[in-house]
């Protein structure tokens, strides 16, 4: 039998009495309060010789799939927002979260830091669970979150939690939030609201800045990355405001090699060198265990119109190797439809892969035009859109459609897709034309359903 519980850190007033100090977030304060931990961890590490490394208290696995999970989650929130920040791994939290987690005490702390910085809080027993379980198990109270439109906060955004808690999915789609450290510890005896769990699974997270502000929204609503702050330079990667001088750990311990030239025997006369063979482009449906036995494979030429394949892709920056290998390239972003070149390295097996679509766009019944692909001169393509099943059945409320054949922009697009008989109630992909606003759009019934009569401007379905 397994149990599972989680807490999450109480919401810090806008207004404190009684305090003695207050850290901003990032300010000097915190970083000198966070570094106080290191040195406590240090002087407790014993038989450390020089060279050795201090055992870390999370997995090098576990902080890359609470890492990767974070960020696919921050991204794909409904609705949009236009201001999510990419969140990257933090020593310093991490290291603040292995001094409370070692301490086997449910509850959250250690108070000094609690004014500073966000946490989440975790723990179980019994058969073995990731630390993405629990992450994943903090995000699922979105299902009890009701998002504040910007005009219901006036001034202050109302609390709409209809469940027992959603202070952990507030926390994680915090959009200032850039930074978490998390740790792992197992406590042989835990007292848990009163009852004593041996071997208890602690999982702590630290979150900086902190989220939580009582009286605000997580994030601001908007198309993605349109309100990133400057320091981000315009930069966007999967819905998330990116600065492009960021590298990953992982990405700078798995360059791809260049191949090295073998050096010819040296000999009075020259050897017959053999005729290179001609390249073949490789079918779309090559996996990279067919042809990458070494650390770094060989380059490959993929060609056109991979993307209407049937080849399988698994993961997202890291792939399978049971993928097609040139349907990877594509969704990595390495080439395009078009096809080309493509160089793979093998790495080692990860113990996961993340699903993401991307390259394209996926979207919900309840998406818009205006959502993604405001309306702006010179007329241009909107990103492909994928729609799911069963938007048909979706209310008029959620999701209306307005006009027939021409469509406003604040239409559902998948539903306006199925009424202008693009796609089928089952889904499939759609491509979207904006136009000038029209002056009326008249509402007719079609492929089972009704459209609504408006003013607004328009998009056209091709």
């Amino acid at each position: 039998m397994t149990w599972l519980t989680v807490l999450s850190s109480s919401l810090l007033l806008l207004c404190i009495r009684d305090s003695g100090s207050l850290f901003l977030p990032d300010s000097k304060e915190l970083r000198q309060l966070l570094s106080r931990y290191e040195k406590e961890i240090d002087r407790n590490s014993t038989g450390n010789t020089a060279g050795n490394r201090t055992r870390r208290a999370i997995r090098w696995s576990d902080r890359e799939e609470i890492i990767q999970l974070h960020n696919k989650l921050r991204g794909g929130v409904y609705p949009t927002a236009s201001n999510m920040e990419y969140m990257v791994w933090d020593d310093d939290l991490e290291r603040s979260a292995t001094h409370w987690s070692e301490a086997c005490i449910w509850d959250h702390g250690p108070q000094d830091l609690l004014m500073s910085i966000g946490q989440n809080l975790a723990v179980h027993w019994g058969r073995y669970r990731s630390p993405a379980f629990h992450v994943q198990a903090w995000y699922d109270e979105v299902k009890d979150y009701t998002f504040p439109y910007p005009h219901e906060c006036n001034p202050w955004c109302p609390d709409r939690c209809t469940g027992p808690m959603c202070t952990h999915y507030t926390q994680l789609v915090w959009a200032t939030t850039s930074r978490v450290g998390c740790a792992v510890h197992v406590c042989p005896r835990m007292d848990v609201w009163g009852e004593i769990w041996e071997n208890a699974v602690y999982l702590v997270c630290n979150y900086s800045p902190k989220g939580n502000w009582i009286g605000e929204a997580p994030y601001q609503h908007g198309r993605p990355c349109s309100q990133c702050p400057p320091s981000y330079g315009g930069g966007c990667r999967n819905n998330l405001c990116y600065k492009d001088s960021w590298r990953s750990e992982t990405e700078d311990m798995n360059e791809v090699e260049k191949p090295q030239v073998p050096l010819l025997p040296r000999t009075t006369a020259k050897p017959a060198l053999p005729k290179p063979k001609p390249s073949t482009p490789k079918k779309p449906a090559s996996k990279l265990r067919d042809k990458c036995k070494g650390a770094t494979c060989n380059r490959y030429v993929c060609p056109a119109n991979c993307i209407n394949k049937k080849g399988k892709v698994w993961g997202t920056l890291y792939y399978d190797v049971q993928s097609s290998i040139c349907r990877a390239a594509i969704h990595h972003g390495a080439t395009d439809n078009n096809g080309g070149l493509v160089d793979v390295t093998r790495m080692d097996k990860l113990p996961f892969f993340v699903k993401a679509t991307k390259n394209e766009t996926t979207a919900d019944c309840y998406t818009t035009v205006a959502e993604i692909c405001p309306f702006k001169k010179p007329y241009s393509h909107c990103p492909r859109i994928f729609c799911p099943a069963n938007c048909q059945s979706q209310p008029s409320y959620w999701s209306p459609v307005i006009g027939n054949n021409i469509y406003s922009d604040s239409s559902s697009i998948c539903k306006a897709a199925i009424h202008a008989g693009v796609i089928k109630a089952d889904g499939g992909f759609v491509d979207v034309l904006p136009l000038d606003k029209r002056k009326s759009y008249i509402g007719t019934f079609k492929n089972g359903i009704q459209s609504e009569s408006h003013l607004v401007s328009a998009f056209l379905y091709g």
